[in-house]
């Protein structure tokens, strides 16, 4: 597991990710409410996060990432199956509850993702490429809500997709696309330019919007090779815009 993958762990379970020493002292929050953070060459410029930002119009939030290089520019590989597919993500944590986009309450992260994965399509009522075949664009970016928790069978302190355990049935919404995890697909686009992306999200009128907090990850996830519990395991972690996964972010 890489240093960085464990500093986004501790950080999500209540550890503290500044013992590890790895806090990003020049991660500052701009005036416009932004996480700013300093380029990396060391990292892939797509996923070497500048800023992270989200500002809301009324129910409708935007979610915002800059990065060093242009953004979605790179794709997973193909390796041929659904078992130890690669997944490669934009991801804004929120402390928002899971309830708020309609998953049962209290059941962990509730995160806003912009995935890419050709092996697999997970959004069976869009037709991302236009095609007229809706299970075929899994590589084209789009995006999910995501509940994360801690799973050891994806290693020590490891973050999974929460996993649906056969035979229970728990509150999910109704864009849920069948996998059992806690996988919702709603259909927001994300929009690229450049070195940003943006999905505009829309949230029930009754979610209270007002005290969101919020970070920016770029991240890598894998799904089981026996497609099993779990199904799919956070493996690496590229970037987090604050350096500590202090959800530093405040939407007002």
């Amino acid at each position: 597991m890489t240093k960085p993958l464990m500093i986004f762990i501790a950080t999500m379970i209540g550890g503290s990710a500044i013992a590890e020493g790895d806090h990003n002292q020049n991660a500052a929050i701009h005036q416009d409410g932004a996480i700013l953070s300093e380029a990396d060459a060391a990292k892939t410029a797509s996923f070497d996060i500048l800023g992270a930002h989200a500002h809301r119009k009324g129910n409708v939030v935007t979610f915002h990432m800059t990065t060093n290089g242009v953004a979605g520019a790179d794709v997973p590989v193909a390796t041929g199956a659904i078992g130890g597919a690669n997944v490669l993500s934009y991801v804004w944590p929120t402390s928002l509850d899971p309830s708020a986009v309609g998953f049962e309450g209290g059941t962990g992260i509730l995160a806003l993702a912009a995935t890419s994965h050709p092996d697999f399509d997970d959004t069976p009522l869009y037709d991302e490429n236009s095609d007229g075949d809706p299970t075929n664009d899994g590589i084209i970016w789009h995006s999910h809500w995501v509940v994360l928790t801690p799973t050891e069978t994806c290693g020590p302190g490891a973050l999974a997709v929460r996993d649906i355990p056969q035979g229970e049935t728990p509150q999910l919404p109704a864009t849920w696309p069948g996998f059992p995890i806690f996988l919702d697909s709603p259909g927001f686009t994300p929009l690229f330019d450049g070195p940003e992306i943006a999905v505009n999200v829309g949230f029930r009128s009754d979610v209270d919007l007002g005290d969101v907090a919020y970070d920016g990850v770029t991240s890598a996830l894998r799904v089981n090779a026996s497609i099993h519990a779990p199904l799919l395991c956070v493996v690496d972690v590229f970037d987090i815009a604050s350096g500590d996964l202090s959800l530093p972010g405040k939407l007002n």
